[in-house]
């Protein structure tokens, strides 16, 4: 899993604002009052938030399982001239060798640890590295998006030099969907094909509260994607933000 698709997560991604994101992000700091200076970034893939961030005078630390990802966030660093701390490690078992004001995760990548054992792994070691009062705010794809959004659809599109084919499949009884990626990128005259199979498990509103108070921190509201309404049952990607109370 993201290993040639690494190279290219940012031109499929190109309609992902960040700048956008992390102002969301920066709202919900104000809204809970809350100013912190480094923070952490899980899941955080070829760097764009964690660049963003350390460009509005954050400091930055960024964890990946994948070292192709984390390669492309050195490059985007670099080219940004941002100091940003990149760690291979993964989410599920990570180490720093301090605390921090705040943790992000998004772009559902808790969704991608498929084990709830593990996911609450997750949220224990945020509690252990999380600076009292800090906050850890995610957002995940909910189970209304997998069951009714994109179980049974396939997607894709044709650009000049890549195409990519997105099939899902969702098990409402494990809760896990699966994503088959196939993609096309031009190399030369011609068009290599990559093939990667994704897997996202669905948390429900109940396991994340549960969660969050067995990792002894505290869920204190979910909102519907980028806004401060609160999330709703047919909400497609929510943001948590939960406290070290």
């Amino acid at each position: 899993m993201y290993t040639g698709f690494a190279y290219i997560y940012d031109q499929l991604t190109s309609d992902i604002d960040y700048s956008k994101w992390a102002d969301y992000i920066e709202k919900l700091f104000k809204r809970y009052r809350k100013k912190p200076s480094l923070i952490l970034d899980l899941g955080c893939g070829t760097g764009s938030f964690a660049v963003e961030m350390a460009s509005r005078g954050y400091e930055m630390i960024g964890i990946d399982a994948s070292p192709d990802m984390l390669a492309c966030a050195r490059r985007k660093a670099e080219s940004r001239n941002v100091d940003v701390l990149f760690l291979n490690q993964d989410m599920s078992d990570f180490k720093l060798y301090g605390t921090v004001d705040a943790v992000v995760c998004l772009l559902d990548s808790l969704n991608y640890v498929t084990s709830k054992r593990d996911a609450t792994r997750v949220f224990r070691l945020v509690k252990n590295y999380l600076n009292p009062g800090g906050l850890f705010i995610f957002d995940i794809n909910t189970p209304y998006k997998f069951q009714h959004v994109l179980s049974g659809n396939v997607f894709y599109e044709v650009r000049d030099d890549l195409a990519f084919i997105w099939e899902n499949r969702y098990d409402k009884r494990k809760k896990l969907c699966e994503f088959d990626l196939t993609f096309f990128i031009k190399s030369g005259e011609y068009f290599k094909r990559h093939d990667e199979i994704h897997v996202e498990r669905a948390y429900s509103p109940g396991e994340i509260r549960e969660m969050a108070d067995r990792a002894g921190l505290k869920l204190l509201a979910t909102f519907d994607n980028l806004s401060m309404r609160p999330a709703s049952e047919t909400s497609e990607r929510v943001f948590c933000v939960c406290s070290n109370k």
